[in-house]
């Protein structure tokens, strides 16, 4: 389950550009599409019946910014854990 913070980015959408992309683009993940969507869905009349795959050009969608776990250290190399034994 994604947790979002309530922070939005704003993303400027360019010829071509498609939901899966621009979530590669934000969070790695072209399946975080559906929480790009989602959020951006008001930006659609509601008669259309099918949000459109490819973008228009020069559309503000909102981009969520989604919490992150914390880092476990203890599954980074001893150099990059911050400390030094020696």
């Amino acid at each position: 389950m994604v947790t979002t913070t309530g922070d939005y980015l704003e993303h400027v959408s360019e010829p071509g550009e498609r939901w899966d992309t621009i979530a590669w683009a934000y969070y790695r993940d072209p399946e975080m599409m559906d929480l790009l969507v989602k959020e951006n869905r008001h930006l659609f009349p509601e008669e259309i019946a099918k949000i459109p795959a490819i973008l228009p050009p020069r559309l503000t969608l909102r981009i969520p910014v989604i919490e992150q776990n914390p880092l476990d250290t203890e599954l980074l190399p001893p150099w990059k854990r911050g400390t030094v034994k020696g």
